[in-house]
C-alpha cells in the first residue's frame, strides 16, 4: 500500500505557506481582482485569461509538479483564520554549486502593511537555507517600489545593484534593484532561525 505524500507546509506565527488547492480559486481570483490596480504596476500584463478558472487550474498543477521536482515551491499565504492573502514563490532553484534561487511575491491590498510578507519571507528563506541546503536566495524589484525594498531590508536581505531592462513589468521592459540573503553572509549578520 502506497502511503500518501504529507501536503507541503511551512508555518510562521501568523500565516500558514502551502501549495494552492483547486478549492482557493474563488478566493484567489477575488483577492487579483480586488487588489488589480494596487499590483498591476509591479506585475507583467496580465494575460486576458489571468483570473480564469483553466489558468488556476494550470497554476495549481505546475505548484504541485514544481515542488515535487524541486524546481520551485509557489505557495499561498494563509492567515491562521483561513483567509488568502497572497502568494510567495521560490523558484529558479539552481542546485551544484549554486545552490541558490529567487524569491517573488505579491499580497492583497487589504493584507498589505500588516507583516504578513516578512514572516512569509522569513520562514521560506529559513526553510531555503536549511531543508533545502540553498546558500544564496535572490529578489528583485523595481527601484521606485519601497515597500517591497523595505521588506525585502528588513528580512536580511542587502542590497546588490541594478539589473538594466530585467523584467517587462506593466508592458515595458523596467530597470530592477537587486538584492540577495546568504546563508554565510560576510557582508553582515543573516540570521537564521
Amino acid at each position: 500500500m502506497l502511503a500518501r505524500r504529507r501536503a507541503f507546509r511551512l508555518d510562521a506565527e501568523r500565516i500558514a505557506l502551502r501549495l494552492p488547492l483547486h478549492s482557493d480559486f474563488s478566493a484567489w481570483r477575488t483577492l487579483r481582482d480586488d487588489s488589480r490596480a494596487f499590483l498591476t504596476p509591479w506585475e507583467p500584463v496580465w494575460s486576458p485569461d489571468h483570473l480564469s478558472r483553466k489558468s488556476f487550474t494550470n497554476r495549481v498543477y505546475w505548484a504541485a509538479r514544481s515542488a515535487r521536482a524541486g524546481t520551485a515551491y509557489p505557495l499561498f499565504l494563509v492567515h491562521r483564520d483561513g483567509t488568502l492573502l497572497g502568494a510567495i514563490t521560490l523558484d529558479n532553484i539552481r542546485r551544484g554549486p549554486a545552490q541558490s534561487g529567487t524569491v517573488g511575491y505579491w499580497i492583497g491590498q487589504e493584507h498589505a502593511r500588516h507583516g504578513y510578507m516578512r514572516e512569509a519571507i522569513g520562514a521560506l528563506v529559513h526553510h531555503a537555507f536549511t531543508a533545502l541546503d540553498l546558500s544564496r536566495i535572490e529578489a528583485a524589484c523595481l527601484p521606485e517600489n519601497a515597500a517591497s525594498r523595505g521588506v525585502l531590508e528588513r528580512s536580511g536581505f542587502k542590497y546588490e545593484g541594478v539589473a538594466q531592462s530585467y523584467l517587462q513589468i506593466d508592458g515595458r521592459w523596467r530597470n530592477h534593484v537587486l538584492y540577495a540573503n546568504l546563508r554565510s553572509d560576510r557582508r553582515g549578520k543573516t540570521e537564521v532561525r
